[in-house]
């Protein structure tokens, strides 16, 4: 079961990050994250409120308010780097982010088997290798390659912080607080932007264009995000951000699909390799 909900917390990344990076193209990616985070927040607030899951309310929902304070600039460094170059080659980077969470799992004694540390292995080296660019191939602007390397430990941070907030059930209220909190940060940033430039009107337009698209990506980052925290407390926390981690591929084969990106031969095996890491895990 961890290895099913780690795939399909990929899944639903890869297509978020597909999704908004597609959509930074059209917008500024600040707001693209503000807006986006918006529409998810309504919707989990309904449902807390519908439910009653306020009342699931602990200590533990501090994490959450950190994860949500982390997030927005950790989403808004990638989006820009998305919008800057290549999605093929600027997801895989972000591989680097299953670092936070795996050493958070390994450190208070989650140890995998060793076929798991092997299908650990092969599938983070697929996983870059699927989307990574080719020795002597295009190469993404160094303002690109900086931030997604510092979006990629920011997204590593809020995976651990979420997984760490939900420990102790309640995860709708925590996903709820977290959103609440991306969507303060991220807005009180545009909003300053916004004053300094006189930008609100002609902005508008388009974020009223594109509600549908930015309403999808957030929604489908906010289930990524409780499917993920799911398949952690339900096996190894490493195996499932390793997993979890194959959203690049997603976010490249659906960029070769729509933009009519390449996938060049090291990233065919590096796809397969991700496959036979995959398998290798949840087999045992």
């Amino acid at each position: 079961m961890t290895a099913l909900l780690a795939l399909a917390a990929g899944l639903l990344w890869g297509v978020a990050d597909f999704g908004g990076g597609a959509l930074a193209r059209r917008l500024p990616a600040l707001t693209v994250v503000v807006a986006s985070q918006a529409m998810a927040a309504a919707v989990l607030l309904a449902a807390v409120l519908a439910t009653g899951g306020w009342t699931d309310a602990t200590p533990a929902l501090w994490w959450a308010v950190a994860a949500g304070v982390i997030g927005p600039f950790a989403v808004l460094a990638f989006y820009r780097a998305l919008a800057l170059g290549p999605m093929g080659v600027i997801s895989p980077l972000t591989t680097i982010s299953v670092a936070v969470p795996v050493g958070v799992g390994l450190a208070p004694g989650d140890r995998p088997g060793l076929g798991q540390v092997a299908g650990i292995a092969v599938a983070m080296v697929g996983v870059v290798l699927a989307a990574g660019p080719e020795r002597g191939g295009p190469r993404a602007a160094r303002k690109a390659l900086l931030l997604t390397v510092a979006a990629a430990f920011g997204f590593g941070t809020v995976m651990a912080l979420i997984a760490h907030a939900s420990t102790g059930g309640g995860l709708l209220l925590v996903l709820c607080v977290q959103r609440v909190c991306n969507v303060a940060v991220g807005g009180a940033v545009l909003l300053a932007g916004l004053r300094r430039s006189g930008g609100t009107a002609e902005l508008l337009p388009g974020v009223r264009t594109q509600l549908p698209a930015l309403t999808a990506t957030g929604l489908a980052d906010v289930a990524a995000n409780g499917v993920y925290a799911m398949a952690s407390h339900r096996g190894s926390a490493a195996v499932a951000a390793v997993l979890s981690s194959l959203y690049p591929v997603v976010t490249a084969l659906m960029a070769r699909g729509v933009f009519k990106e390449r996938l060049r031969p090291v990233q065919a095996v590096g796809a397969g390799l991700a496959v036979a890491g995959t398998l290798l895990l949840a087999a045992t």
